[in-house]
């Protein structure tokens, strides 16, 4: 029975950990920080949560089910679970994520030296898929190309940045504005279920798993305890990259007063604290952190297709990366708009089918308490995309009204109740009749 080394299952940890970070997870917290003012680890807690432990907790829940979204959500029925994972894997993979990585990386780190005109974005698109493709064809060496390359040039990179956020603070703590005056902790939480890692987190399963058992590891407890490890190493990770950016965007007024966006703080921080070459450096951090982020999830989405149509899984890669190469130049704005109500919907239900996973083993009927949990979560979730679609006054008046509704989270407190009165039907329907 073959054990992993000290040194893969750091590489494991290593290469978990830079699946995640994509340019988005570099992008918020800044902003975040310049907005929450003196009330920014209030902010940063309420964050960490959703953006750091939801993630660690899905590959915890996958490691126990062979990374697979299918399994995990089971209890919905073979219909809907399966239109659960295809959802998800399209959507975070050649839908909207993976062409993602490319426009993003393109609008922050290059289109300054090249411009915005889609001819540029269009030879910078085939440059990088062509760089994503090489490695995504052979998912085997994930490994050794990702875990032990990659992501260490990535955490290079991310510390040099963390390390000058601490050491060349920019200027004063400005008082918090909008929502983080009032309640910094569910406005950080917010933002921190947005970064949409737990999605990202149903698909990398697969290739967590996929990379252990790549270094000849088939036994299911040792598959499940290094894909436990690995995910609280990235977990960890993550913490520190998101404590130092908040520590960078928590002074940024005096070099980004009133910033639109996080990217604009770090290009203006990047140039502080580093002069010219910072322009160059950002750009590099952000095309790795792109890079691995789409590599992960082409290999994913793959491996999945292959699974289910049985298609070589090559052949995949070549037609999911050429899908993402269309959509990536439609542009920044377009993808997003398209996106967000998508992933409003289904990341309530994703939320829930992971949570329910461990404590499937306590009720007589799982597939009748998770289905019911799951549908009032996807109810409120089609309500969250077509707010987030623009509909807001199509919907009725007593939507607006629900608890926790203007932290797009209103699918939380009906779903809790939903779960308890399917818990005690659960409970009642195995009493035995006298």
């Amino acid at each position: 029975m073959n054990h992993l080394r000290t040194g893969d299952i750091i590489a494991l940890g290593f290469m978990t950990f830079a699946l995640f970070i994509g340019a988005g997870n570099i992008i918020f917290p800044p902003i975040v920080a310049q907005q929450a003012g003196e009330h920014v680890w209030l902010a940063a807690f309420g964050f960490l949560i959703t953006a750091v432990g939801l993630p660690v907790i899905t590959i915890m829940a996958l490691s126990r089910m062979q990374g697979s979204i299918e399994v995990i959500s089971s209890p919905l029925g073979r219909f809907f679970s399966l239109l659960l994972t295809i959802v998800c894997y399209l959507s975070v993979g050649p839908l909207f994520a993976t062409p993602r990585t490319a426009t993003v990386s393109y609008e922050i780190g290059f289109a300054p030296y090249f411009g915005t005109s889609n001819s540029s974005l269009l030879i910078y698109s085939v440059i990088y898929f062509t760089l994503v493709t090489a490695i995504s064809l052979y998912p085997n060496k994930l490994l050794d190309t990702v875990g032990h390359v990659l992501a260490p040039l990535k955490i290079a990179a991310l510390a040099i940045l963390g390390i000058a956020a601490i050491l060349i603070p920019t200027g004063y703590i400005s008082p918090p504005i909008h929502k983080y005056v009032t309640s910094p902790v569910s406005e950080g939480f917010v933002n921190g279920y947005l970064t949409m890692d737990t999605l990202g987190a149903l698909v990398f399963g697969i290739v967590i798993i996929q990379a252990i058992q790549s270094r000849g590891v088939t036994d299911s407890k040792l598959i499940t305890k290094y894909a436990i490890i690995a995910s609280l190493i990235a977990g960890v990770g993550l913490t520190l990259v998101y404590i130092s950016l908040f520590k960078l965007g928590l002074g940024s007024h005096e070099v980004a007063a009133n910033a639109a966006n996080g990217a604009v703080i770090l290009h203006a921080y990047v140039q502080h604290a580093f002069g010219d070459l910072g322009s160059l450096f950002l750009a590099g951090l952000i095309f790795l952190a792109c890079m691995v982020t789409a590599i992960g999830l082409t290999c994913a989405c793959a491996e999945y297709f292959t699974e289910l149509t049985g298609l070589p899984y090559k052949l995949l890669v070549f037609i999911l990366i050429g899908f993402s190469l269309l959509i990536s130049n439609l542009g920044l704005t377009k993808l997003i708009a398209f996106s967000v109500p998508v992933l409003s919907a289904i990341y309530p239900p994703a939320i829930v089918v992971i949570m329910m996973s461990f404590f499937w083993k306590y009720w007589n009927k799982p597939s009748i308490v998770v289905s019911s949990v799951t549908g009032v979560a996807f109810l409120f979730g089609i309500i969250e995309a077509l707010k987030a679609a623009g509909f807001t006054e199509q919907l009725p008046q007593f939507i607006n009204n629900l608890p926790l509704n203007e932290q797009n989270l209103a699918w939380l407190l009906p779903s809790l109740v939903v779960l308890v009165i399917a818990i005690a039907v659960d409970r009642l329907s195995s009493v035995p009749k006298n």
